[in-house]
């Protein structure tokens, strides 16, 4: 088996879990400011677990999701996380979609590509200023869109990844679709190649999409548990849960993923199941 790396988990459903309730569009973010001890504890717990890539809260920290604070909370964001975690760990500075993950129709690459590029230029460079290892830029529904974060997070001289949201809805990125996209986003500087926030029985062929790429680079997943699976049910951190995640984890390793990890609904138990495929 190739040498694995391990993302951490989600922060956002985390906070549901331990009872921080979150609303509207700036999702996580306002945690940042009002809950920092609990965010800490969630980075805790993910290094435990034996994460080695930690993500900082910093997917809802962009300006037009929350205004003037936007560089006072990313900064925030990724200090807290590099306190909190090993030397020898990585951290990486989450940039998302201008819009809603789920809806590529609502992105606003096509029609005004150049305040697109400038939005996400702006967060690179915030985000490599404040001290990441890596530009992540994940979840993303729209081509279009995620080939301009990338083009801006490369420019930054931050190794960049990126993960692209999909799933068997016509709504949704097919495996296709995310084959090509993954090609162009490697001709343009990324590093690795992901899926992410689709359900986990749903994620194998995506993943045997981008090996079948062969793009010369690693590829992984981070999957939800629940809701979008009615076998892995959300926030449920029970050795069943856990297990299927992990056995499903499996099969996205046997068709070429090297990077593994958790979004939507899984927990620092599930990085922990994930953390036991290394060995």
């Amino acid at each position: 088996m190739s040498k694995l790396t391990i993302l951490d988990g989600p922060v956002g459903t985390q906070l549901d879990a331990r009872g921080i309730s979150i609303d509207g569009p700036k999702w996580s973010a306002a945690a940042i400011a009002q809950q920092g001890n609990v965010i800490a504890d969630i980075h805790r717990d993910y290094a435990a677990a034996g994460a080695t890539i930690h993500t900082a809260n910093t997917f809802r920290t962009k300006r037009r999701s929350v205004g003037d604070r936007w560089k006072q909370l990313t900064a925030a964001a990724i200090q807290m996380t590099r306190q909190l975690i090993g030397t020898e760990m990585r951290v990486a500075g989450s940039i998302a979609p201008l819009q809603d993950c789920y809806r590529r129709d609502l992105s606003p690459a096509d029609s005004d590509p150049k305040t697109t590029a400038i939005e996400h230029r702006e967060m690179a460079m915030e985000l490599a200023q404040c001290g990441c290892d890596l530009l992540l830029c994940e979840t993303f529904p729209h081509p279009g869109e995620a080939l301009i974060a990338v083009q801006q997070a490369v420019q930054t001289g931050k190794p960049t990844w990126l993960s692209l949201s999909a799933g068997p809805d016509g709504d949704l990125l097919t495996p296709a679709e995310v084959a090509q996209c993954a090609r162009r986003a490697v001709d343009a500087g990324v590093e690795a190649v992901l899926v992410n926030c689709i359900g986990a029985t749903w994620t194998l062929p995506f993943v045997e999409a981008i090996a079948r790429a062969n793009l010369g680079v690693p590829i992984g997943a981070y999957a939800n548990a629940g809701r979008t699976s009615e076998s892995i049910p959300w926030n449920d951190s029970s050795d069943k849960s856990t297990a299927a995640y992990r056995e499903l984890a499996k099969t996205w390793v046997d068709a070429g993923a090297t990077i593994l990890g958790g979004c939507c609904g899984t927990t620092p138990a599930h990085t922990a199941s994930l953390q036991s495929l290394t060995t």
